[in-house]
């Protein structure tokens, strides 16, 4: 049995309220960090954390991955937390993980780093609007990313220079799925166009279950699926446009609930967007 999750992307992009504005635009970065991680890192609004397990391919390993991010004044904050899992990688192997993951970040080399003794390489957006730093130690692998202005605005050399792998006092302990204040995602007006800064970026895409059923009346096909990433990272609003019998559409409907993203952004805010979803149910024979 075979099964194949494509995505596409809709026009139709869905905006959070003004209320969405994360914090005021004068107020004073803080530092955060995650509980049972030694990082710290300055952000200018409340993030928020989600945190997934992945599995390595290969050698098919589980790992477990935090993601902590934020928006503000159009530019994205990310950080990405991973377990170093055996066999593990250097960083040379770990950057080109994520060149394999990612190839349309195109990204350039820009210089050899150190962070609390910890060796890294920094790298730059095709645009220059941004920048990415990787980091890898026997324990964490690290990827720091900032994006929405040139590198040599305040906000993005802030951001890397705060950046530590110490938890230092009076860091704010992020809480998985803590929204900012003033989210409200029930309200959200909707737009058309292609104008988001960054698009929904997925995290864990786990695959639906063949049922007994399907698989002893030979049912094949494919499940497409209408739904929206929103902007507090949940799929959302999932409409049925073409289902299998036997449990299949059901399954497909299961697996797209648990997908865990990065919402899309526009104007320093997370917003909504429709996906189309496709599940392709396969028969070996």
């Amino acid at each position: 049995m075979k099964l194949k999750i494509s995505l596409f992307v809709f026009a139709l992009i869905l905006i959070a309220p003004a209320a969405l504005a994360q914090t005021p635009a004068r107020a004073p970065w803080k530092m955060y960090t995650v509980k049972g991680e030694q990082i710290s890192i300055g952000l200018p609004v409340v993030p928020w954390l989600l945190t997934v397990t992945e599995t390595r391919k290969p050698p098919g390993k589980d790992r477990k991955k935090n993601v902590i991010t934020c928006s503000a004044k159009g530019v994205l904050y990310t950080v990405h937390v991973i377990e170093n899992t055996e066999p593990q990688l250097t960083l040379e192997t770990f950057i080109q993980e994520h060149v394999t993951s990612y190839p349309s970040d195109n990204l350039t080399f820009e210089q050899d780093l150190t962070l609390d003794g910890v060796s890294g390489k920094a790298f730059l957006y095709p645009d220059k609007m941004g920048m990415v730093q990787f980091f890898a130690n026997d324990q964490r692998l690290y990827e720091f990313r900032a994006y929405g202005a040139p590198v040599d605005d305040p906000r993005i050399a802030t951001f890397f220079r705060d950046l530590s792998l110490k938890t230092q006092d009076g860091a704010i302990a992020v809480r998985e799925g803590v929204q900012p204040k003033g989210t409200d995602t029930a309200n959200e007006s909707s737009i058309t166009g292609k104008a988001s800064e960054s698009k929904a970026r997925l995290l864990d895409k786990p695959q639906p279950h063949y049922t007994a059923r399907a698989k002893n009346e030979q049912i094949a096909g494919t499940v497409v699926l209408r739904c929206v990433f929103a902007s507090d990272g949940k799929v959302t609003n999932i409409e049925v446009i073409q289902g299998l019998p036997a449990g299949l559409t059901e399954a497909a409907i299961e697996a797209a609930r648990k997908i865990k993203f990065i919402p899309a952004t526009k104007d320093g805010r997370n917003v909504s967007m429709w996906m189309q979803l496709e599940y392709n149910f396969n028969l070996d024979h």
